[in-house]
């Protein structure tokens, strides 16, 4: 390896900002992402491709998970879990190729999609309860629980991140080491492990993001059925 997880490689400046290796890896596979995006939705049509079958497999998915884990319609929620999945899933696979670590395993682009579940999640509540309903959330059961509420808002994101981070960190670790030490193909069967280890990873991010915006909107449920309780 040739950076810390906490201390990023510096591929060169623009102006007196630094581009990192993570971000360039990133920048990297969001383009491998749209552009594919783009060629497989190019020529949709009703008698599907195999690309488009494909595609199809994928989102029917993704919309059964939404309907189990939220228990709401998906529309509104397909794009971010999707994209927060898809791209995971992606970055945590991108260390098969020879000389790149996966940005996942760098903790500020953890913590940048912690902070879009963070955002995300009060942006959900607020559309459903408006600002001050979904404010009113964290005084329940009673208002001397607000400050444990806002605590764990907080906590909860920050233990997505630190979970995310320290799988993927220390699978590459792991193999890493393991490659300086033995022959080539000994650390084939952990480099697969390695790879559904960051399968199950994306999935459980995807799914804690998927918790945490149903209880936002839970909350504002359970407000509306006791305000119209008579």
């Amino acid at each position: 390896m040739d950076s810390t997880p906490l201390v990023a490689k510096v591929d060169f400046w623009i102006g007196t900002v630094p581009i990192t290796e993570p971000v360039v890896i990133t920048w990297c596979i969001i383009a491998v992402l749209a552009g594919g995006a783009c060629l497989v939705t190019r020529h949709l049509s009703l008698v599907p491709g195999t690309w488009q079958t494909v595609l199809e497999l994928v989102v029917g998915v993704i919309d059964d998970q939404i309907r189990v884990t939220m228990r709401a319609e998906p529309e509104p929620y397909r794009a971010l879990i999707g994209t927060l999945l898809i791209f995971i899933l992606t970055a945590n696979w991108s260390s098969l190729v020879p000389g790149v670590e996966p940005p996942t395993a760098h903790v500020e682009t953890d913590a940048a999609l912690g902070l879009i579940v963070f955002v995300a999640t009060l942006g959900f509540g607020i559309k459903e309860l408006g600002l001050r309903g979904y404010l009113a959330t964290f005084a329940q059961p009673t208002i001397l629980m607000m400050p444990v509420n806002l605590v764990e808002v907080f906590t909860r994101t920050f233990s997505m991140i630190v979970r995310l981070f320290g799988n993927v960190m220390s699978g590459v670790f792991i193999i890493g080491i393991i490659l300086s030490l033995a022959a080539i193909l000994v650390p084939v069967p952990l480099m697969a492990l390695d790879l559904l280890t960051g399968a199950v990873q994306a999935y459980i991010f995807a799914a804690l993001a998927m918790v945490f915006i149903a209880s936002a909107l839970e909350e504002g449920r359970q407000q509306t059925d006791r305000s119209d309780t008579p």
